[in-house]
């Protein structure tokens, strides 16, 4: 730990919480579409379109908007009205806007690493450019960052690139974040240090089995990331 150069952070369910408003819209949907299917029913076709669809769209609000209008024509074989489209749109173009508050202790914990000035900060997350830039911004918490980078996929590869960019190597770095299969197993994988945080809701898509590793500590809550520095 005491090469530890860089600090790289996941974002969504890392710095704010994310996953609860796309849950609060998917069951929004399931309640239009309640007319031609169950809940569950929705839900499953949804997370189905999702992963057919991730490697033509990625990551991120639009592509999950684009699968939720997908999935509801299929699921109403094809009768969906206009105004539930319209609707449909509005959630997802709502998932563009919710507030980022930054999750309990993330302020003051970022605000002491800052102030050490021992650790370069940066945030290192995926999905869509311009989404994950504005929830920066709109998190207040832009300034305890010297660098962010935005990728359409986490795998070993864009941990080591990441590395590259930084001109650090994997071991100088230590990532931060509450999925396991995007923020710890391929920073491990690449060398890195990593502190798994998990958050009390996980996308289907980012559930994986976990393991322990010489180079992984887990923790329950932001503040206890100081006590392991």
């Amino acid at each position: 730990m005491e090469k530890i150069k860089v600090i790289a952070f996941d974002a969504d369910d890392t710095l704010w919480d994310c996953q609860s408003w796309f849950d609060e819209v998917e069951r929004e949907c399931c309640e239009l579409l309640k007319p031609w299917a169950t809940a569950r029913e929705v839900s499953e076709g949804l997370f189905t379109t999702e992963r057919k669809n991730l490697s033509l769209t990625g990551y991120g609000t639009k592509a999950f908007t684009l699968s939720l209008i997908e999935n509801a024509v299929r699921v109403t074989k094809e009768q969906i009205t206009g105004d539930i489209v319209m609707r449909l749109l509005e959630l997802g173009q709502g998932l563009l806007q919710f507030p980022t508050t930054p999750l309990p202790e993330v302020a003051d914990t970022l605000q002491r690493l800052a102030a050490a000035r021992r650790y370069r900060l940066v945030v290192f997350t995926k999905g869509e450019l311009m989404d994950q830039e504005s929830k920066l911004r709109r998190s207040g918490l832009e300034q305890y960052f010297s660098y962010m980078e935005t990728v359409s996929n986490k795998t070993e590869r864009e941990y080591r690139q990441l590395c590259e960019n930084l001109d650090v190597a994997p071991e100088e770095t230590l990532m931060v974040g509450n999925s396991f299969r995007s923020d710890i197993a391929p920073a491990l994988a690449a060398g890195a240090y990593a502190v798994h945080i998990p958050y009390h809701v996980v996308w289907e898509l980012e559930k994986s089995e976990e393991y322990p590793h010489e180079r992984l500590h887990k923790i329950t809550h932001f503040g206890e990331l100081l006590q392991y520095l």
